[in-house]
Parts: C-alpha cells; sequence; structure tokens
C-alpha cells in the first residue's frame, strides 16, 4: 500500500461557481499532493459577476463535520475561510482549540466583487476568538481595514498593519499586499523576523480565488512539515502561477487556474 498523502481540511464556504471557497480549496490541494477535506459553513449562489446569495450552515452541522472528519481521519494541518456569523467563528475556534495541527485563518469578509461573507457581529469574535488559534492569518487589505482600521496604502502601511494583527494573536501575519498598485507584495512575519515576497504583477483580470487559494496552499506545506517562511513562500509562488493562468469564465470575473502546473 502507498503511504498515505498529508491531510489539510478546509472549514469554509461554498462557491458554486467553482473559482473561490472549498472548491478553490480542495483544488489546490490536490494540484499540491495532499489530501483535502471539507467542512462546509455555509452555501453561496455565486457566479463570475458576484454573490447573489448566502446561507450558513446550523452550528450542529458544522461541528458533526468537523468531528467526523478529524475523530476519524487526523488531519495535518487545517484552513479556514468563510465562516459568516459570530456564532460559526466562535464554534470554529473552539473545535480548533482542541486540535493539535497548525492552522492557517484567512479572515474573508468581503469577496472578490465587493459581496459580504462575514456578518459585522462577527469581527470581534475573530479577533478574540479566532486569530488567537492562528498558526498563520492572511488577510488582504480590506480585511485589514475591517479588523484593525487601518488603511493601508504603501509598504510603511503594511508594516503597522502587521503588527496590529499579530496583537489579536496569531503567531505569523501574512499581510497581502495585492490591491496597491506596483508588484504585488506580500508581508509575512512573526513580529521579530519579516519576509517581504514579491512577484511581477501579471495583466490578468480573472483572479477570482486568489485568497482562499493561497491560504490552502500554505496549509498544504504546513501538513508538509515545512516552515513557515518557506511554506509562504512556495504558496505564493503557486499563486503567482495561478494568477497567470487565470482564464474567463461567465461575463465577469474569472477563476484563477488550480491547474496550471498540470497543462
Amino acid at each position: 500500500m502507498p503511504p498515505s498523502p498529508p491531510l489539510v481540511l478546509t472549514v469554509a464556504g461554498s462557491d458554486s461557481g467553482g473559482g473561490a471557497g472549498i472548491q478553490a480549496d480542495l483544488k489546490t490541494m490536490l494540484a499540491l499532493g495532499v489530501h483535502g477535506m471539507s467542512v462546509l459553513t455555509a452555501v453561496t449562489a455565486q457566479n463570475s459577476t458576484g454573490v447573489q446569495g448566502a446561507w450558513e450552515l446550523p452550528v450542529e452541522a458544522v461541528r458533526a463535520q468537523y468531528h467526523s472528519v478529524v475523530d476519524d481521519i487526523g488531519v495535518h494541518a487545517v484552513k479556514t475561510g468563510m465562516l459568516a456569523s459570530a456564532e460559526l467563528v466562535e464554534t470554529v475556534a473552539e473545535l480548533l482549540a482542541a486540535t493539535d495541527a497548525p492552522v492557517v485563518v484567512d479572515p474573508v469578509g468581503i469577496s472578490k466583487h465587493g459581496d459580504p461573507l462575514l456578518a459585522a457581529s462577527a469581527l470581534d469574535s475573530v479577533r478574540t476568538k479566532l486569530l488567537p488559534r492562528a498558526t498563520v492569518a492572511t488577510p488582504n487589505l480590506d480585511e485589514v481595514a475591517q479588523l484593525t482600521g487601518i488603511d493601508v496604502h504603501d509598504e510603511p502601511g503594511m508594516r503597522r498593519a502587521a503588527g496590529a494583527v499579530l496583537g489579536f494573536g496569531p503567531r505569523w501575519a501574512l499581510i497581502k499586499g495585492g490591491h496597491l498598485s506596483g508588484d504585488a507584495v506580500d508581508l509575512l512575519t512573526d513580529g521579530s523576523e519579516e519576509h517581504w515576497l514579491r512577484a511581477s504583477r501579471h495583466d490578468n483580470r480573472h483572479t477570482h480565488g486568489t485568497g482562499c487559494t493561497l491560504a490552502s496552499a500554505v496549509a498544504a506545506g504546513l501538513a508538509k512539515g515545512i516552515a513557515v517562511p518557506e511554506a509562504v513562500r512556495e504558496a505564493k509562488e503557486y499563486v503567482t502561477g495561478a494568477i497567470a493562468a487565470g482564464f474567463a469564465l461567465g461575463e465577469g470575473i474569472g477563476p484563477v487556474d488550480h491547474g496550471w502546473r498540470l497543462r
């Protein structure tokens, strides 16, 4: 019998268009050689033009899915995405506290199209319950503003934002600067060391799912036993390639290509 691959669990919402959410997570995990498993937190009606509707699952359903996977199969890393409500955030944080595995928290607040995916009433639970469980937190600049009140316009602002995010308790903060002009630059720091990750910006509007994909790629690296800085570097390289290969889908913003290395 061949050995089992590393096991990664995504706790997130469904994107019916297949570009982000659970669907992007599982595609990323397959592409990076780990076994992806899922806990569905919400269902969205979503396509290339935006989110037309969203329905969160009951806490009991989320808790049951989580225990079904972790208690029987086990897990080497967990990634969280859309959690929708304070009740779900607090439930997932409680489950993570009892799980001995690194956790990547993507504090999803707003979709690529600007649609809200997290209730405003849940922000405090993200700050006080979820982020302290994170090995790596991966907010983009909109999510940084939601969580910290800091509007980032340049690289010094990214450093200030990272300090504020670390103040909520994650071991590492990965501040994604993709919304800035110029090269695509991200900052990874644990408060004592900094890693600036740069890549040329691709002239491709089809970037749906980048945040989910990056967080899942980091979780895949951690599940393989790779240290955080190297796991993030490898994830950035993978996402950069996926953005370059992003393709048109429907009438709006298409997805990144999770299978670009297989083409």
